[in-house]
This record gives structure tokens, C-alpha cells and sequence, in this order.
């Protein structure tokens, strides 16, 4: 007789082998099989509708996002557009000049200079813009009555709808020479000023105007965030004693943490990268002095000036100086006890 008829046959010899029934190991093999392992072929069976819906948009953000990356090897080469009929082929007779063009890009003052403009317009931003949507959410979170609630939030998240045309133009018609501020200063017997101009105030005027077109959809995702937070909470520390601002600090900041790691960490990555629209519009009334950032300075040596292989190479070395920094931040998020972006 085997070993498995003996058991079957004798519960004390299965019990003293130590193994569960047959059964029993079936029911465990299948309970390890399902227990957050679906097979690869169920899930797409399962989520093939989903996924119909999203390929048109994974198929856009490979055209236009992940294809255009190939375009960086001419940053290795002296690219002639005209050397051919064919923008393509012309990547391909367009002779190699190895790191030639980074050392360019590493000797040219004009390119540091975008460097320092774009770092102290992240610096200032950082410091200024960030913490405006984390006040305003604490605020709107303190309003009683939903109905207030939800219209200040509409008006808050209503300029994120704007185009940076429409914000400039909105800001221009308020502190421009011809605005309305400077108006009444002149009808009251005072001298006008026009701020859209000065470009010594430039930064701190770009930062308002990234404050009232973004902050409202930063107040949208951290009121989410205290959407999440257990009300016992709240309860159990008022009947510690705690008061409004202790609750604020002990059980509304905490419960906000992990969403301020991950989007600070994601302003980090994105500290190159300051409004390349909302600064080329305003370049020519304050000069590019004020303000050429990294994005202006590819912009205007890569398509104005037509060269094309100078631009790539300083857009690559953007692009993994901001690689180096979203990495970095993710680092001291995890030290800090935090997720970020992606998990250890």
C-alpha cells in the first residue's frame, strides 16, 4: 500500500506525518495561486476593456514622448537639416563630432546663465509657491458648510483653465504701465509704475502669477488627501483636550506627509523646467536677462538660431541633471520615512 493510501486510510499515520490532507493541500495550492497573483493571461482578459481605452493614449505619449528621445543623437553629431530632402535621413549624413558639442555647451556664459536664472526662480518658487496650496487646503478643510466649501474651491481652481496668455494679459491690465492700479495712481496726482517691465521684480512677479493659475489644483489634491483621514482622529484628540491648532499639527499635517514628500519630490525633478511658455511671453518686455531660463535658451538656439545639435546637447544635459535630482529626492523621501514616487 502507499504512502497517500495509508493516510487515507489511517488519520493517525497522516497526523503523524505531519502533512495536511489531500484536500487541504489542494484548497492551499489554489489559495497561493489567487491570493494576489492573478495569472498574466486572466488579468488582460479581465481588464481588455481598460486597456482598449488607454492604448490610444499610451500610443500618443510614445509618439510624442518616448519616439522624439531617439532624436538626441544629434546632439553627437554637427546636424545639417539640409544636407537632405528628409529631416530623418539627414540625422544620418550629418557627420559625428563626438562631445563636441557639450564642451560648447559647458564654455558658453550665456548657458550659466540661464543655469543661475533657473535655479533661483526654482529656489523662490519653492519656497514661495509651494507651501500657498497646503495653507489654502487647511483652510477650505475648516469651512463648515459644504456648499461654501465647494464654491470657494471653484473659484480657486478655476484659473488652471487659463491659458498663461490670458493670466499675463489679466496681470497686465493690473500692474502694467496702462493698468488700473497705475490709473488711479496717476488720477490721484501720484506717479504711475509698471511692473511687467521691471526686471528686477520679474521673478517674484512670475511666482504670483504660477500662485493664482496653480495653486487651486494643489488645494484639490491635498484636500483629497484630508478627504482620507479617519475623523476618530479628530474625536479622540478633542477629547484629549487638544484645541484647533493642535489637532492641525498632530493629526492634519502628519496625515498630509507622504502627498507633501511626493510632490515636493516631484518639484525637485521639475526645478529645470520653471514655465517654458509663461516666460517667453514675457521675455521681450524684460529682456533675457531676467528672464532666459533653460527652456528659452533651448528654444531660441535650437529654433532661432537653427542650431539644432548645440540645443540637443543642452537639453540633454537638463534632462539628466532633473533625472539626478527626482532620483535624489526620492532618496532623502525614503530616508525620511516616506514612499515618494516609487517604493524601495
Amino acid at each position: 500500500m502507499s504512502t497517500l493510501d495509508t493516510e487515507k486510510a489511517d488519520p493517525a499515520a497522516r497526523a503523524a506525518t505531519g502533512r495536511p490532507p489531500r484536500g487541504d493541500r489542494r484548497r492551499d495550492r489554489h489559495r497561493s495561486r489567487t491570493d494576489g497573483r492573478v495569472p498574466l493571461g486572466r488579468r488582460l482578459r479581465r481588464d481588455r476593456m481598460l486597456l482598449l481605452m488607454t492604448a490610444p493614449v499610451l500610443a500618443l505619449v510614445v509618439v510624442f514622448n518616448y519616439v522624439p528621445i531617439l532624436g538626441n543623437v544629434v546632439a553627437f553629431q554637427d546636424y545639417d537639416p539640409y544636407v537632405s530632402t528628409n529631416g530623418i535621413t539627414a540625422i544620418f549624413q550629418s557627420p559625428w563630432v563626438g562631445l563636441a558639442q557639450f564642451e560648447r555647451v559647458f564654455s558658453d556664459p550665456g548657458f550659466w546663465h540661464a543655469v543661475e536664472n533657473t535655479l533661483v526662480l526654482f529656489l523662490l518658487q519653492l519656497v514661495l509657491f509651494f507651501p500657498v496650496p497646503i495653507a489654502l487646503a487647511l483652510l477650505v478643510n475648516s469651512v463648515l458648510r459644504p456648499r461654501v466649501r465647494a464654491f470657494v474651491q471653484a473659484v480657486l481652481y478655476l484659473p488652471h483653465f487659463f491659458s498663461w496668455v490670458l493670466v499675463i494679459t489679466v496681470f497686465q491690465q493690473i500692474l502694467g504701465g496702462a493698468g488700473i492700479i497705475a490709473q488711479t495712481l496717476r488720477q490721484h496726482g501720484h506717479e504711475g509704475f509698471d511692473l511687467m517691465t521691471d526686471p528686477e521684480i520679474f521673478k517674484f512677479l512670475v511666482t504670483a502669477e504660477g500662485i493664482w493659475k496653480d495653486a487651486g489644483w494643489g488645494v484639490i489634491v491635498f484636500l483629497a488627501a484630508l478627504a482620507a483621514v479617519n475623523q476618530d482622529l479628530y474625536e479622540a484628540a478633542a477629547m484629549d483636550g487638544a484645541n484647533r491648532w493642535r489637532r492641525m499639527w498632530h493629526v492634519t499635517l502628519p496625515a498630509l506627509r507622504p502627498v507633501i514628500a511626493l510632490l515636493l519630490v516631484l518639484r525637485v525633478g521639475d526645478a529645470l523646467t520653471v514655465g517654458f511658455e509663461q516666460l517667453l511671453l514675457q521675455r521681450d518686455a524684460v529682456g533675457p536677462g531676467a528672464a532666459e531660463v533653460l527652456d528659452t535658451f533651448v528654444w531660441w538656439t535650437g529654433l532661432r538660431s537653427q542650431d539644432f545639435s548645440y540645443a540637443a546637447a543642452a537639453g540633454l544635459v537638463k534632462g539628466v541633471v532633473g533625472l539626478v535630482l527626482v532620483l535624489s529626492a526620492n532618496k532623502i523621501a525614503h530616508l525620511m520615512g516616506e514612499q515618494g514616487v516609487y517604493r524601495k
